[in-house]
């Protein structure tokens, strides 16, 4: 029986969530897989805290180090994931044959996985197999085939062809890795880039700041997931246009209703090399 590890490294799952882990564990035993669960996932005393740093880190460590766990599934989200980065053993994460999945938040866990391990990870949130949304059967049905889980597919905006290694994932969580150690190094990498909250003035002052640290110069293409406000609001200009703003006419950029927090969302993985053209 296969064995998989359920964590919550962001905010503290409230105790209204319980129910949908629930339904969560019960499709993954129906599936023949074993899961463990983290002692951090639920809120204590109301707060957004299931543990501190350090007793988080520790569970996702414990998961990490059990030679029988063959994937990790965070099933949290929110604002907190980065606090766990310090207290992480990266050399036993690079030994350990487990694979972390996460969305959201967790772009930053995932981007210190590959910038200090080179192990890549998948953006994925395993809640979308229940019934968190509204396409619960189209993704089981995704979960049991992986190859069609995997298989986001891409329209090129600009350019016709990109490789590289794919680093990234939600724009606001993903630069609070700037300026640390965690930062994955961009160079001829493709930079996957998507976002639930935020309009006009907040892409603009990611993309600003990315650019700032010399992001667009570097990275072989851009792949733009969903960007649900923008899009919910039709915002103008749109993430296409602001991003053309500050990269080269010649960068290629693919655009993908694949990848995102939809619950229709398709997987990706961080740290592997990645190819699509036309």
């Amino acid at each position: 029986m296969k064995k998989v590890g359920i964590v919550a490294c962001s905010d503290a799952q409230k105790e209204e969530y319980r129910k949908q882990n629930e339904e969560l564990i019960r499709f993954l035993e129906f599936n023949d897989t074993q899961p463990v669960m983290s002692a951090c996932i639920y809120e204590k005393t109301d707060s957004i805290f299931s543990g501190s740093p350090k007793e988080k880190a520790d569970q996702l460590m414990r998961m990490f180090t059990d030679p029988d766990i063959e994937e990790i599934y965070d099933i949290s989200g929110g604002d907190v994931a980065n606090q766990i980065l310090d207290d992480l053993d990266y050399e036993r994460i690079a030994g350990s044959k487990a694979v972390f999945w996460g969305y959201s938040d967790l772009t930053t866990v995932i981007n210190a996985i590959y910038t200090m391990t080179g192990k890549a990870s998948v953006l994925y949130q395993a809640k979308f197999l229940t019934s968190f949304g509204n396409s619960a059967k189209l993704q089981r049905e995704r979960f049991q085939k992986r190859d069609e889980l995997f298989s986001p597919a891409f329209e090129f905006v600009q350019g016709n062809a990109m490789s590289g290694i794919v680093v990234g994932g939600n724009i606001r969580c993903f630069l609070k890795l700037a300026g640390t150690r965690y930062f994955p190094n961009l160079e001829k990498k493709i930079l996957l880039l998507e976002s639930l909250g935020g309009e006009v003035p907040q892409m603009t002052t990611y993309l600003a700041q990315l650019k700032q640290l010399g992001a667009f110069k570097k990275v072989n293409g851009i792949i733009l997931g969903t960007f649900t406000a923008m899009d919910k609001n039709h915002c103008i200009p749109d993430i296409v246009t602001l991003v053309k703003e500050y990269i080269h006419p010649e960068t290629p950029v693919a655009v993908t209703k694949d990848i995102g927090h939809g619950d229709n969302a398709k997987a990706i993985i961080i740290g592997k090399e990645i190819k699509i053209s036309v």
